[in-house]
């Protein structure tokens, strides 16, 4: 086996995009991979996720942060992954006092919270 195709066979690993899940572990983080399969039987689109054990080498990845994978060695017994890059942080700011009132409409209150919030005479 010649250098050149060493190097291809290397190189041609699988590669995923998801979303950390936990990082609860040493050296360790949990990463989500959604998929979208069809269904078998009925005419639907269904998502499907996948869990993997990451290494993380760093710990810099935090939960929610988007983080691209790749497959390795066995690193031990679940960990056959290691993280290449954090694609997104996850956002740690606090939500914006009112942000919620702006993206509701209020046309569209149940009954139930019109009469919480004192709205409906009676």
């Amino acid at each position: 086996m010649s250098q050149d195709s060493a190097s291809t066979v290397r190189n041609d690993r699988k590669v995923r995009v998801g979303v950390v899940v936990s990082n609860r572990m040493r050296k360790t983080i949990v990463v989500r991979v959604d998929r979208l399969a069809r269904h078998p039987r009925f005419p639907r689109v269904v998502k499907r996720s996948t869990t993997f054990k990451v290494h993380d080498e760093t710990n810099s990845a935090g939960i929610g942060d988007r983080v691209k994978v790749m497959e390795t060695r066995p690193i031990s017994k679940d960990k056959r992954w290691r993280l290449v890059e954090i694609v997104r942080h996850a956002s740690t700011a606090p939500p914006v006092p009112g942000s919620e009132e702006m993206q509701q409409p209020t046309a569209s209150k149940t009954p139930a919270a019109a009469v919480t919030q004192g709205e409906v005479g009676g």
